[in-house]
């Protein structure tokens, strides 16, 4: 629903760590259904092998085996979504294989269904860590919540397999990892949903440093193992926001 332009500041923080950031933009003016999402998301997936290599800089090459797959509230959906197969299309036996999944906030209302309200039901053999938000289950005035109780980051949490991380930014809203300025759609959508009073700064930089911590520790790469994540799980309180609770179940 928000346009990937709102997550650069993010998106090059996790990126200046070594790591290639691929953020399609699925539509315009026209928002479309989130099966057509999950469909296009499959489909950039298919495009990464030959489609990823031309439009790198020279000397930059992609790694196809160590992938990544993430999302945020309603992308965060998706992103299970595609994990999960929840597509019909023929395979692509050229296909890429994920090896973690990310879920920032995600949030599961409208079709095609993704939980079942059964703890460690999903399908899914990768890592998986969630960061949720404090505020994302609180109205404000007469507009809903972004995440409601029941189909938010905490039941993601509870239908993921280990090994599954879950970090909780507990004074931050739904939308507070977005840039600073944002365009009209997600300015009129921020505006509808509870925000913390910190800085939005070092909220991104917080969600920036859990999905480097976490894809060092299960994928390696951007220049260490799994200290940061290990670190972070035993002294929340080294993160620049509060981060309560922190979870990892490793099996």
């Amino acid at each position: 629903m928000l346009a990937n332009t709102n997550y650069t500041s993010l998106l090059q923080h996790i990126a200046s760590h070594g790591y290639i950031v691929v953020a399609p933009k699925f539509y315009g003016l026209i928002w479309i259904s989130i099966p057509e999402e999950v469909k296009r998301a499959a489909q950039v997936t298919d495009w990464l092998p030959t489609g990823l290599p031309s439009v790198l800089p020279e000397k930059v090459n992609a790694d196809m085996e160590q992938l990544a797959l993430s999302g945020h509230s309603r992308g965060g959906k998706t992103a299970f979504a595609l994990a999960l197969g929840k597509i019909n299309r023929k395979l692509n036996t050229a296909k890429p294989s994920f090896r973690a999944l990310i879920g920032s906030s995600p949030s599961s209302l409208p079709d095609p269904k993704i939980l079942e309200f059964i703890p460690r039901i999903f399908d899914i053999s990768v890592p998986i860590s969630i960061i949720g938000t404090g505020y994302g289950n609180q109205s404000l005035g007469l507009f809903p919540p972004g995440a409601p109780d029941g189909v938010n980051h905490s039941e993601f949490f509870n239908e993921s397999k280990p090994p599954a991380c879950y970090f909780l930014a507990r004074d931050y809203g739904h939308c507070d990892m977005l840039n600073d300025r944002v365009d009209r759609t997600a300015a009129m959508i921020r505006s509808m949903l509870k925000s913390g009073k910190g800085s939005k700064d070092l909220m991104r930089k917080s969600v920036g440093g859990i999905v480097v911590a976490f894809l060092k520790s299960y994928m390696g790469g951007g220049g260490g193992g799994g200290e940061d994540l290990d670190a972070v799980v035993a002294d929340p309180s080294i993160a620049p926001i509060s981060l309560d609770p922190v979870i990892h179940v490793k099996e």
